[in-house]
């Protein structure tokens, strides 16, 4: 099979494509036939070991996986000799974030991290609805939503942010949306009761204040963010932050809380990946999320893809076409 195949870490020109080994499932896995994959920022950031304590798991001088790739929606093709909840001919989509292969004709994972793709959804659509509605869902799981709390999504217009956006709006929240100036009528479209072009105006001087605050692009900060947030408000990042700050800050602001006003920081841990993609899917079937697809590419123009996300303007998802549906 023909796979996207990297064996030293660095910028996008570390990738080619290879013909290499067609995975053989094991007992708990199904293989699957990949017709959609994508290029993401944890995608990126494997590649170029960013950050650097990362190569603990992907390997400390060299990656131990060298096919990259985590969002992925094909049809099942063969079955381990576990396998019990899938059949040979489903259309399935999923998401595993320790890069199990996606880019790659085909791959073999736990068919745990997998669901049936809903009726009338495209392989490409699907593909593109699992990360970063994963990690919105993950960050909003560790605080306690209430119907009618006002929300700010800081990036509102990447995979992250959109799929937050979505999700909180599902959740019954009042989002005000932070984009610069092509991206509002996407917002508007998406639900967001308030939006603010940061082209035009400081997006941490807004009079309002806010239950919480996602930076889902990591580009700001909790000290930035401070004065938006209401007393007992969350600050939350999907980003470690400048010198790691947003893994320590959650272990200090609980201890000085009174000086601040009860605010706080709280870094989302992205656990239980089978529970995000059953809400997701659910949510699709209902007609109450959908994934933004900035640009698609096909396999062979991979590296372009990458050194695409890597500007770090994309919109959305960025998607791979790996093979064609007949």
């Amino acid at each position: 099979m023909k796979a996207v195949v990297y064996t030293r870490y660095g910028t996008p020109d570390v990738l080619d494509i290879k013909e290499v080994e067609t995975p053989t499932p094991k007992d708990n896995e199904i293989l699957i036939k990949i017709y959609a994959t994508t290029v993401n920022r944890t995608d990126y950031a494997t590649i170029n070991a960013i950050p650097f304590f990362a190569r603990i798991v992907t390997g400390l001088f060299r990656p131990k996986r060298k096919i990259p790739g985590t969002e992925f929606a094909g049809i099942v093709e063969q079955l381990g000799k576990g396998v019990t909840n899938k059949k040979i001919g489903d259309k399935v989509f999923g998401f595993f974030d320790m890069s199990p292969g996606a880019q790659a004709q085909y791959m073999a994972i736990d068919e745990k991290l997998t669901v049936e793709i809903p009726e009338n959804i495209a392989f490409q659509q699907a593909a593109a609805s699992c990360e970063g509605a994963h990690y919105a869902y993950c960050s909003f799981k560790r605080i306690n939503l209430k119907k009618g709390q006002n929300t700010l999504i800081y990036g509102a217009s990447g995979a992250i942010g959109s799929a937050a956006l979505q999700l909180l709006k599902h959740f019954g929240m009042k989002v005000t949306a932070v984009v610069s100036t092509r991206h509002i009528d996407l917002m508007a479209s998406l639900g967001a009761d308030k939006i603010v072009d940061y082209t035009r105006k400081d997006f941490t001087k807004d009079d309002q204040q806010y239950d919480f605050v996602f930076d889902s692009v990591g580009k700001s900060s909790f000290r930035k963010c401070f004065k938006l947030l209401k007393p007992g408000g969350v600050y939350l990042s999907s980003d470690l932050g400048f010198l790691g700050q947003n893994i320590f800050l959650p272990l200090i602001t609980p201890v000085i809380k009174p000086i601040l006003g009860n605010r706080k920081t709280i870094f989302p841990i992205p656990d239980d990946i089978r529970g995000s993609l059953l809400l997701i899917k659910d949510l699709i079937e209902k007609g109450k999320f959908k994934s933004v697809i900035d640009r698609e590419y096909p396999l062979e123009k991979i590296v372009e893809a990458y050194k695409y996300v890597g500007e770090k303007h994309k919109t959305g998802s960025v998607v791979i076409t790996v093979n064609h549906e007949k």
